[in-house]
């Protein structure tokens, strides 16, 4: 079959784009990357020519099309990587893996508004009680899953996995942000951005010259549109 393409956003403000694409280089996955700038007048265009949803990330591999952050790495997971060990082994930890996860899909709207992903920033900012309650919840999933799963190495379930992708974003978020962490949550945040891809992406997002006016102005120091 056909070399896989992942279609991507801007590696400095895109989260859903750096998920997939974090676990495609990590399980070894040989892909070709289009990245797409987002928020401007050919985006819209340029984005459907790849996916009927409208939104990046984007998996093409031959007749098969994957949109959906989450999706893509279950694809990896199934199809592009099977022997790659992206889900935890055992079966426990496994489905507690794919818990967080969906839940890391669907949820902390909060903190996704408050601490847009912007590898640029530097800023301290004030934690409305909604915000600080997403942020105590998801240092609560990594101190839980560090604790009971992790034995094996430095990551959520021990060696790196599809969990640990699905909240890459907010580690960056974190550090961008100014949000202080327990021990083991702080070393989980270091591991994941040593990586050498993860160190790939983030240092060409910072070398991007798009900038998206609304998530500058929150790492100015305004409060979020």
């Amino acid at each position: 079959m056909a070399r896989p393409v992942l279609v991507i956003g801007n590696k400095n403000y895109s989260s859903w784009s750096l998920r997939p694409w974090l676990v495609l280089r990590m399980a070894g996955v040989d892909f070709e990357e289009v990245r797409i700038p987002l928020y401007r007048d050919d985006t819209p265009a340029a984005i459907a020519r790849w996916s009927p949803a409208g939104k990046v990330p984007v998996l093409r591999h031959g007749d098969v099309t994957v949109w959906e952050s989450i999706a893509i790495c279950e694809y990896a997971a199934e199809v592009l990587a099977p022997g790659a060990g992206l889900w935890p082994a055992d079966p426990a930890a496994r489905a507690h893996a794919r818990t967080i996860s969906a839940e890391m899909h669907a949820g902390f709207v909060a903190l996704r508004t408050a601490m847009p992903m912007n590898l640029r920033a530097r800023v301290r900012l004030p934690l409305t009680p909604e915000v600080r309650a997403d942020v105590e919840r998801v240092i609560a999933i990594w101190e839980d899953c560090r604790a009971r799963f992790a034995a094996g190495g430095p990551f959520l379930f021990g060696r790196f996995g599809i969990a640990d992708a699905m909240f890459a974003p907010v580690a960056t978020r974190f550090d961008s942000y100014g949000v202080s962490l327990p021990p083991a949550s702080r070393a989980w945040v270091d591991a994941v951005r040593a990586l050498a891809p993860m160190r790939e992406w983030t240092e060409a997002g910072v070398a991007e010259t798009e900038r998206i006016e609304a998530t500058d102005a929150v790492a100015a120091g305004a409060p979020p549109a």
